[in-house]
């Protein structure tokens, strides 16, 4: 690109777990950042906090700011801090602080902007909307479900697969800064995260998709290293991309990022009694003639909890590593 790290206009797109996780190897190359996150969670503390108050899902929103946060460790425990006992167990006091904040400034998006400001978070994050999204998702048995943690339940239950995913309202207005991040880039990410519930739900809100397409940025796709049971089950990560295609458009991802590191079979136990694969891949399908496969070791094993996940570090290393230099 002709750019030094620092000067790389990087745009990520998805929510969950893994977008937050690859926040924190990136920011250590560049602080032109801006993350896109989905707020079609529907679940957990964060689905209490948006059917009671009437707010935006803070979670994923929440794990991004934490993860760009550049402030005292402490304040990342206050802010992941979950109650165990009383009424309010189960919630998130970072929710609450997002949820305080939407009173106080009276918006959802001001809410991020403040907390950011309070974390010196490293570059921005963003909702990819403000209008009260709900996900819905057409299976191929033609059953139609609502919301992101039923659609999931329902895929895992069923064993049927998700035919098609839509948003209620349709093509919903993506924030304005959300627009001018997307014509700016150098850079645009996809991924890793859940591909029918932290991915895609970004690419059906309006004009997404047309200026992820028309960007000159250039685009790559961060595959998960784990098929997800009840959205992707027994998935190919060629799979994972035609579906990507079928909503952001054909030729549009230049690169893709596979993990290749082995994982030893104890932690995969838990994973594929739960109906989780290793995403693979098949090196002479056709779609490898026009988007380039990378492949490296990528895995993080927390071996306490015995979960995989990405490795911040060697993610944002491979990122810059074979698209900057």
């Amino acid at each position: 690109m002709g750019l030094r790290y620092e000067e790389i206009k990087v745009v990520v797109i998805g929510g969950g777990t893994g977008l937050s996780t690859m926040l924190k190897g990136i920011k250590k190359y560049t602080s032109n950042i801006t993350a896109i996150v989905t707020v079609a969670d529907n679940g957990g503390g964060s689905g209490k906090i948006r059917e009671e108050m009437g707010i935006m899902p803070p979670g994923d929103i929440r794990n991004c700011l934490v993860a760009l946060a550049n402030t005292e460790p402490i304040m990342e425990k206050i802010l992941q801090y979950r109650f165990k006992e009383g009424s309010l167990k189960g919630q998130n006091l970072g929710n609450l602080f997002l949820a305080a904040l939407t009173d106080i400034t009276g918006s959802f998006e001001q809410a991020v902007k403040v907390t950011g400001n309070v974390l010196a978070i490293t570059g921005k994050v963003l909702p990819v909307t403000l209008e009260n999204v709900q996900l819905y998702a057409k299976f191929e048995n033609g059953q139609r479900v609502e919301g992101e943690t039923q659609i999931v339940e329902y895929g895992k239950k069923s064993r049927f697969l998700i035919q098609d995913i839509a948003l209620n309202p349709v093509k919903p207005r993506p924030v304005k800064e959300v627009i001018y991040a997307l014509q700016e880039a150098d850079l645009i990410i996809l991924g890793p995260g859940s591909l029918y519930t932290s991915i895609i739900p970004n690419l059906l809100v309006n004009l997404v998709p047309t200026l992820i397409s028309q960007s000159k940025a250039q685009k790559i796709y961060v595959a998960n290293i784990m098929s997800q049971p009840g959205e992707t089950t027994g998935f190919s990560v060629e799979e994972h991309i035609r579906i990507l295609e079928k909503y952001i458009g054909q030729n549009v991802i230049h690169s893709v990022i596979v993990n290749d590191e082995s994982i030893a079979d104890e932690y995969l136990r838990q994973y594929i009694e739960d109906g989780a694969d290793i995403l693979k891949f098949n090196e002479k399908d056709e779609i490898w003639n026009t988007i380039r496969r990378i492949e490296a070791p990528l895995v993080r094993v927390y071996k306490d909890k015995k979960l995989i996940r990405h490795d911040s570090e060697k993610l944002a290393r491979c990122i810059f590593k074979e698209f900057i230099c």
